[in-house]
């Protein structure tokens, strides 16, 4: 009746198609393939019954074009075949993709979006709602099919979502392959179920879906189905509730409730419509022709419409209407076009134009491509070059209400956009969803992956079912659905949760920590020590026991120790340039300062031994004082010269070293060369050896000169320090290694204090009676 209203409209407006009359013929395909395409082909043919308008015209009026039909597959059946002769044809249901090949199908349009815009409209749904994870029910014909292999390309392309199952429908009822279907939506994990599907075949479904209470699915419809009155019934609606939908785009026709009033049977007889005699029949509970056994009322054709109830009245949710009506105006304003050609400038060869009384269907075709116009509700109407009108959906929902009633509500809209393809709009605060859910259902193969893990594929599985994998140490991944963690900058190491990169933490020996801090104040205690015992050996100068054992070499030798002490400061702290520079060099110098004293300590011990026997007067020359300190001062630079040629040639540098562990960074002094390191401790190893020697052959002299036994002692203990200081500093990584160097300075340095300075601080503190030259003396006569 819209089809009927639109014409009639057409024919009253003076400033289209003005001294044209249109009319129509109304065809029921009746579900029915070859029903639709005998029509179809009758309408074309010219075989239709002869009409007479005028005394002057009489017979078959040409066919301009045809609206429908809205089966895909019936549209591709008529279109092959009237596409031959280049038939117009403008389908208002039909949205198979397939449709859109000009090679097969010359001649036809639409004014309703192709599946792939609608599938590529239900996919950035599910990407809205985060639905990865969804059942997909097609019907077994074009429409159904050509969905399925488009929604596994876009899928397959977009990588948003997957298909948990994808069913078709049979054409026909089979109860057996029905119920096999909905006992696998049963089962299956995806809340979400998509279905491209006639009416007729969503009520064998849904018939099976109530039998086994198939409850808490999200349904969401394609246009096919999306505004079907008949599914809305209550006992299905506990099931179809909060549905959500692609709707044809709702539009309102003006005048067109006034039309549908005026409807009746002996009006519309003439057009052939038996729809109208079923129409009325149904709606008033009459029989135009009563059976015998009819016991109703008889139909006069002057029941009043307004005095019923009918959802046939409800305009708001024109949707198919509205592209039929559509339809027609694209082929009014065609032929409207196509008369307005002036002579000379048309578009045929030799520049002619068509004429009412010669018109072909391919004439009017080419002006088909070019329409464009604006409806009345603000629409505008196209077609491109494949005959796809503009592509925009509307969006609807559902509602169920509490008195039993459905409202299709609208909730948003889809439309395609030149720059950003599909663009999504949506009000959700107006859907309501299925029944059990108060948000939008989760519906996912597996739960997404957090920040810190990634995704790993099940095997033989969806790329949507996946296991999620913490990152590795070092590796993070700081998104959600990570595909692969990435590894952390060379100075960052990765976090507990694995989601962030944070700097490595860093290790040195530190005045901060425990051992830092403990090293530190032995170091300081022993420099400590140094300077009191010198002050007792200042202060008690004039005493025998500090005169009898060289007091010079006794200060020189406290003051070598004091710098021994302190440095091993240098190893504590962050490593610098200068601090790695400094570190050995005034190591190895101290040392061998101190060192050199007990050397010349102990020749002058031997010396002063020899210079008592007959004939050794001659030994002490060589050991005076001048040849003391210049002995020392020579045996000091020699290891001077070895340190500046060791910085010079291969300076000691800081080391940021991550080989020992993967998330600290080790601060370290890398020698720079092994040659120099060794050569310093060998060159004091050299002289420690040789006073051990010397001291050792005078370890049995007279008490008189019993330092020896002292000196012996004290480079058992140095030796024995830093020999086993050597496999001790190799097998100690980073800040240990340091460690053990410094504990080895203090080791050794609190050795020769203690073996050297203890028992004469004992005497000169604690046994003054024995701090007598008499006493000294009286030692060498028991």
């Amino acid at each position: 009746m819209t089809m009927a209203f639109a014409i009639e409209e057409i024919n009253r407006n003076t400033e289209l198609l003005p001294n044209v009359t249109l009319g129509y013929r109304l065809y029921d395909n009746c579900g029915t393939l070859v029903v639709g395409f005998s029509g179809a082909l009758s309408l074309a043919s010219g075989r239709e019954e002869q009409f007479l308008f005028q005394e002057e015209c009489v017979g078959s009026p040409p066919v301009l074009g045809i609206v429908g039909d809205s089966y895909s597959t019936f549209s591709i059946a008529t279109s092959m075949v009237l596409g031959l002769y280049k038939m117009p044809i403008v389908s208002y249901f039909s949205t198979c993709s397939c449709l859109s090949n000009l090679k097969l199908f010359p001649s036809f349009f639409r004014t309703i979006p192709k599946d792939d815009f609608q599938v590529r409209a239900l996919i950035q749904i599910l990407k809205h709602f985060n639905w990865t994870w969804a059942g997909l029910l097609v019907t077994d014909d074009d429409y159904g099919l050509g969905v399925a292999r488009s929604f596994k390309y876009e899928l397959a392309r977009s990588g948003s979502s997957c298909l948990a199952y994808l069913e078709v429908l049979p054409w026909d009822n089979a109860p057996h392959e029905i119920q096999r279907i909905v006992t696998l939506m049963k089962r299956s994990t995806a809340r979400v179920v998509m279905a491209f599907a006639h009416a007729s075949h969503m009520l064998h479904l849904l018939d099976e879906i109530v039998r086994q209470n198939v409850t808490g699915l999200q349904w969401v419809a394609s246009e096919a189905w999306t505004a079907a009155t008949v599914l809305q019934a209550p006992h299905f609606m506990y099931y179809l509730g909060g549905t959500l939908g692609i709707a044809i785009r709702r539009g309102e026709i003006p005048g067109l409730l006034d039309f549908l009033l005026q409807i009746r049977p002996e009006k519309h007889d003439k057009h052939g419509s038996s729809l109208v005699n079923q129409f009325w029949e149904n709606t008033f509970f009459c029989r135009f022709v009563p059976q015998a056994d009819w016991l109703g009322a008889t139909c006069t054709g002057l029941e009043d419409l307004k005095s019923v109830e009918t959802d046939f009245l409800n305009l708001s949710n024109l949707r198919p209407e509205y592209n039929i009506y559509k339809a027609v105006y694209a082929l009014a304003y065609a032929l409207h076009d196509l008369l307005k050609c002036v002579t000379g400038k048309g578009p045929f060869s030799g520049d002619s134009c068509a004429t009412l009384q010669s018109l072909e269907p391919w004439q009017l075709l080419h002006y088909l491509q070019k329409v464009n116009f604006t409806t009345s509700f603000g629409d505008q109407v196209s077609f491109d070059v494949k005959g796809d009108a503009l592509p925009i959906y509307d969006v609807i929902n559902w509602h169920w209400l509490p008195d039993g009633r459905t409202k299709v509500q609208h909730v948003g809209e889809v439309k395609e956009s030149a720059l950003k393809g599909e663009e999504l709009t949506l009000d959700e605060n107006k859907i309501i969803w299925s029944v059990g859910y108060t948000k939008p259902p989760r519906s996912v193969c597996s739960e997404n992956c957090p920040p810190g893990y990634r995704m790993a594929r099940k095997k033989g599985q969806p790329e949507c079912c996946f296991d999620c994998i913490l990152c590795s140490e070092g590796k993070i991944s700081n998104i959600t659905d990570s595909t692969e963690c990435t590894s952390c900058p060379e100075d960052f190491w990765s976090n507990p949760e694995h989601d962030r990169c944070v700097p490595k933490k860093t290790e040195f020996l530190s005045y901060h920590e425990p051992l830092g801090i403990c090293l530190t104040s032995v170091a300081l205690l022993g420099t400590f020590i140094c300077a009191v015992v010198l002050g007792i050996f200042i202060h008690h100068r004039s005493t025998p026991i500090v005169r009898a054992n060289n007091s010079e070499l006794s200060f020189l030798l406290l003051m070598s120790l004091k710098l021994c002490f302190l440095c091993s400061l240098l190893f504590i702290g962050h490593p610098r340039l200068w601090t790695c520079q400094l570190r050995h060099a005034a190591f190895g110098i101290s040392f061998v300062l101190c060192v050199s004293c007990i050397l010349v300590k102990t020749m002058v011990v031997l010396a002063v031994f020899r210079s008592s026997k007959p004939g050794g007067g001659a030994c002490l020359k060589w050991f005076g004082a001048m040849q003391q300190r210049g002995t020392i001062m020579a045996l000091t630079c020699i290891q001077a010269v070895i340190c500046t040629a060791w910085i010079v040639s291969a300076s000691p540098t800081p080391h940021k070293n991550v080989q020992y562990h993967n998330d600290k960074i080790v601060y370290e002094c890398v020698v720079g060369s092994n040659v120099g390191f060794a050569v310093l401790l060998g060159y004091i190893a050299l002289l420690a050896v040789l006073s051990f020697l010397l001291a050792f052959m005078v370890r049995h002299l007279p008490d008189n000169f019993n330092e020896a036994k002292l000196i012996t002692f004290s480079m058992l203990i140095f030796c024995a320090v830093w020999i086993a200081f050597i496999p001790a500093y190799i097998n100690s990584p980073g800040k240990y290694a340091d460690a053990v160097e410094v504990f080895a300075i203090l080791a050794s340095s609190f050795g020769l204090l203690v073996a050297l300075f203890g028992p004469k601080c004992y005497i000169i503190l604690l046994r003054p009676e024995k701090n007598t030259k008499k006493a000294l003396m009286g030692r060498s006569k028991h």
